[in-house]
């Protein structure tokens, strides 16, 4: 009940793990960013208030600085302002897509509704009232607010040569040779042994780890590799 995980399946089968941010660390954020806009737009106003364009200058890039600064990095950056990769968080749509322009656009626009009656107050309660903590504007706007976790790389396949993979194993099996061939290298021989057999009847291969690690190659195309006999 308290686990806020939301699982989402893409059109290939995999499983999506999104972790939603709270209000603390999107405040956090929000103020990261805040700052870095006030700042801008107090040099301006020092570099330009000499001249005659100085106020309406400023007056223009604060505009632009309050409602398409977070849009304008959203959509071309990620999903992550510079509040935001600070923290690592970053906004995308309810399905996992990346953040489209209109929903970024959405979502910034109803800031103001959010903010009222003051102090974010609207925003902050609508966020407590549902398990992904979006405020309004997340939920007019189809977005979500979630960490971003750095994508650990595959670990590299043993270069044992590359066999075919039978044309009537289904994605997860061969989701599987995959998966057995990457987490070999942290097991013991006896536990290959062990796990490998289980597919051995299906293999008909004589040292069915071998067999799954060759196959594993041939699915990534590895099939280049020291003794692949389809080379």
């Amino acid at each position: 009940m308290i686990d806020t995980r939301q699982t989402l399946e893409t059109p290939e089968g995999t499983d999506l793990s999104l972790h939603p941010a709270g209000f603390w660390i999107r405040s956090l954020a929000y103020t990261v960013d805040w700052l870095l806009r006030i700042v801008v737009v107090i040099a301006i106003g020092i570099v330009f208030g000499a001249s005659g364009i100085g106020q309406g200058l400023t007056l223009v890039v604060y505009f632009l600085m309050e409602w398409f600064y977070p849009v304008f990095f959203e959509v071309w950056y990620g999903g992550q302002t510079i509040g935001k990769k600070s923290f690592r968080l970053k906004v995308i749509n309810d399905d996992g897509t990346p953040v489209t322009f209109a929903a970024s656009l959405i979502r910034n626009l109803l800031r103001v509704v959010d903010f009222l009656p003051g102090f974010y107050v609207t925003g902050i309660l609508a966020s407590l009232c549902n398990r992904h903590f979006k405020r309004l504007g997340d939920l007019a706007a189809g977005t979500l607010v979630v960490y971003a976790h750095p994508v650990a790389a595959n670990p590299p396949l043993e270069n044992v040569g590359s066999r075919p993979v039978p044309e009537d194993f289904s994605t997860d099996e061969q989701r599987f040779l995959l998966a057995f061939a990457q987490r070999s290298s942290t097991m013991s021989a006896a536990r290959q042994a062990e796990l490998a057999q289980v597919l051995a009847p299906v293999l008909g291969a004589g040292d069915p780890v071998l067999t799954i690690k060759q196959m594993a190659n041939h699915i990534v195309g590895n099939r280049a590799s020291r003794g692949d006999p389809t080379a």
